[in-house]
């Protein structure tokens, strides 16, 4: 039996009651973003800060965007080590907005999106690996950087990049790569096994653009409690939220089932060869600081920096310490920067 007219007349009435309720709240939640935007007060813009993209295609064809910021003239040395600065998962290379400013023009650096995010291209999902991750921080190495010392410093899931290419490639340390700093990382048992989510995985790739609209929805409350710190100023998380929206649920997707993976403490031997200085956060809820004090322990002689109050968006919340901790390894390797530690 056909519905009533008058039952159909309702139903297209609720339904166009919910699409405008939607529209109405996708537009205040704008309109809030907007606002929070105009109320950080930011003399230099964040996501502004770039330099011409350059294309590096992965083993697997994935374009992956690229910036280098060259040294001024008189920081140029060609004994001066190329800090690679490797981004988190559902971030971009404006994730190191703050050590991009800080350290511009007095040392050689490259920045990169990790494949999937940002402006690089889109990975399969077989691609959506942590090896594969080494695989491209090494073509992005073999083709930017082709000669001279190297430090690597991971945020995240750059840091178990870092790791994976140290366990990969352990004759790179101590020839190539010369330091590293490993920022709010883990290198196992930092998901638990979810069989359930396993199973739905499917049903959720099939609406994830129903999902990329949903998340938009009151993110900032999301973001506020998951990657900052208690007492981080708002505008960090606001530039959280804001880089986190542009990665696609298809990012949270793919890469989910390599977390639930995780092992790279085999990269620890390759580390252990370099001045390494492990950092975190002593309020991060996504990379708990245990992981951090595990994992200084697991790197021979590595250095454990707690950040007091932090969360995970350290290269934000503590982004004066972190700036510091990255001059500070160039000191020690026989690099500085500022001329006050010259």
């Amino acid at each position: 039996m056909s519905p009533a007219p008058s039952r159909l007349a309702a139903l297209a009435a609720t339904a166009g009651a919910f699409v405008a309720a939607g529209v109405t709240a996708k537009v205040v939640d704008t309109r809030r973003r907007e606002h929070r935007r105009e109320q950080r007060g930011e003399e230099v813009p964040f996501g502004s800060v770039h330099s011409p993209v350059r294309t590096v295609v992965a083993s697997d064809g994935v374009a992956l965007n690229v910036e280098v910021d060259e040294a001024d003239a008189a920081h140029a040395d060609s004994a001066a080590p190329t800090v690679v600065f490797v981004h988190g998962w559902v971030c971009t290379l404006d994730t190191w907005h703050y050590q991009r400013l800080a350290l511009r023009g007095l040392v050689r650096m490259v920045f990169y999106d990790q494949r999937s995010h940002g402006g690089s291209g889109r990975s399969t999902r077989q691609g959506s690996s942590f090896g594969q991750l080494a695989d491209d921080l090494r073509t992005v190495l073999d083709e930017v950087v082709p000669e001279g010392p190297v430090v690597l410093v991971g945020h995240s899931m750059g840091g178990i990049t870092v790791q994976q290419l140290a366990a990969e490639s352990p004759e790179l340390f101590g020839d190539r790569v010369v330091g590293a700093v490993l920022l709010s990382t883990s290198d196992n048992r930092l998901v638990r096994q979810s069989p359930a989510l396993r199973r739905v995985l499917p049903f959720l790739r099939a609406g994830a653009p129903l999902l990329d609209w949903g998340r938009t929805f009151n993110s900032y409350s999301v973001i506020r409690r998951w990657a900052v710190g208690p007492d981080a100023p708002r505008k960090y998380a606001d530039m959280s939220d804001e880089m986190i929206l542009r990665a696609q649920t298809h990012v949270l997707l793919d890469f989910y089932p390599a977390f639930v993976d995780l092992d790279v403490r085999s990269g620890a031997e390759g580390l252990g060869r370099v001045p390494v200085v492990v950092a975190c956060g002593d309020h991060d809820l996504l990379t708990p600081i245990k992981h951090a004090r595990r994992l200084a322990r697991t790197i021979e002689d590595a250095r454990l920096v707690t950040l007091g109050g932090a969360g995970h968006m350290v290269p934000f919340e503590e982004n004066v310490a972190v700036t510091r901790i990255i001059e500070d390894l160039l000191d020690r390797i026989g690099h500085p920067v500022r001329e006050g530690d010259r």
